[in-house]
Formats: structure tokens, sequence, C-alpha cells
């Protein structure tokens, strides 16, 4: 899969979000699908994928049953599209990010700000679905969403192998990526800013400052 060039210093999650729609690589969120997707992230999340029926699916939008099935064969196929369009959109979101740094250690504090923002912002119930309800997919379609989740942490290997090859970084590039993804994911449980807690910017710092990547920690 390959994204359209995006110029990076002036790119926003809008923009990336309106050149993948026309690309019809993700649906519009103000379309009769894009609402039906939300709300089923929102379901899957709360409810469980196999808790969730056609009809609380079609209630959520307001619609008959029936309607669904304009839109997706199958319930699985809906729980497929909310797992592969957050993937695309999340994948861009972070390719532009690291395109807009210049050095290793800004294109790692930009993907972490970047996950932590899918994980706490607006797709944060579908990264959900992601983790929880990944063994509800069938074999084919875990097949179709791994080779876009390979794409996504490629961009991460990238970056810590440059880092690892610069000698900032001491650990296994592959090891680190498995731990930042494990401790980033699990910040859903806990990471309240509204409540006067650290701002996502300060939160990322302290990722950086564990890797022993912070400003401070520059050679």
């Amino acid at each position: 899969m390959s994204f359209r060039p995006l110029d990076a210093p002036a790119v926003n999650h809008d923009t990336i979000l309106h050149s993948l729609i026309a690309d019809n690589l993700v649906s519009d969120p103000d379309s009769a699908r894009g609402r039906l997707l939300r709300e089923a992230a929102r379901l899957f999340r709360d409810k469980g994928y196999e808790r969730t029926t056609v009809r609380d699916l079609a209630a959520a939008v307001g619609i008959q049953s029936g309607s669904l099935f304009h839109h997706f064969r199958t319930k699985e196929e809906i729980l497929k599209a909310v797992m592969v369009e957050t993937i695309r959109l999340n994948t861009a979101v972070m390719q532009a990010a690291m395109e807009a740094a210049d050095t290793n250690r800004e294109k790692l504090r930009a993907l972490i700000s970047a996950e932590l923002e899918s994980i706490n912002g607006q797709t944060g119930e579908a990264m959900a679905v992601l983790v929880f309800e990944w063994r509800s997919l069938s074999e084919p379609s875990q097949a179709e969403v791994l080779k876009l989740r390979d794409i996504y942490e490629s961009l991460w290997l990238e970056v810590l192998t440059a880092l690892k090859e610069e000698g900032a970084l001491v650990a296994d590039p592959f090891v680190v990526r498995r731990m930042l993804t494990g401790a980033l994911s699990w910040t859903v449980t806990w990471y309240r800013p509204e409540r006067g807690g650290l701002s996502q910017e300060g939160l990322t710092d302290q990722v950086m400052a564990m890797l022993g990547l912070s400003k401070a920690d520059s050679r």
C-alpha cells in the first residue's frame, strides 16, 4: 500500500484525512458508511464484537437492520473495515509526522506523540478494537490487516534501527518497539490529562527520557 506524497511540514490531520478519502482508502466520517464505522468501533469496544448485534449497529446510526448490508455484506466486514481504515489513517499521520522531523530522535518523538494521540484521541475506540477483537477476524481478514500493520510497524523499526546504528539506542530495536507497543497502549487505562495531569507533549517527553533519548541526554 502507498499513500499519495504529503507535504509533511504543512500537513495536519484534516489534510491527511481528506487525502485518504479522495483516494478511497478511508471513509468520510460524515458519510453513512463513516458514521456506521464510528458507531461500530464504539459498540465493539463497549460490548464486544460477539455481543454486538446487527440490530445494535443499525439502531446506533438510526437505520433499519437490512440497510447495513448496503455498505457491508457481513458483521465481520464491518469489524475488518474498522481496523483497516484506522491503520491506514494512523499510518499516514505517522508518516507525515516523521517527514516533518529532521533528526532520528525527533522522528521517534513524533511517532510516540502520534501513537499516543491515536490511542487516546479520536481513533481510540477503534485502536482498542484492534487489540481486543483481533481473534474475531477470520484468517483471511487477519492476513489483510497484518499486511497494513507491517507497514505501520516498519516506520517504527526504521527509526529505531537508525538510532541503534547511531549509538543513541542501546537495546534491540524490535524489543524496544514491542515494549513501547504495550506501554503506549496501556495509557488508555490511566492517562487522564483533563484531570490536570501530564499533557500529551509532557507524556511524550517522559517516554523519550525513559529511553535515554531526551534532549538532556543528547550527546
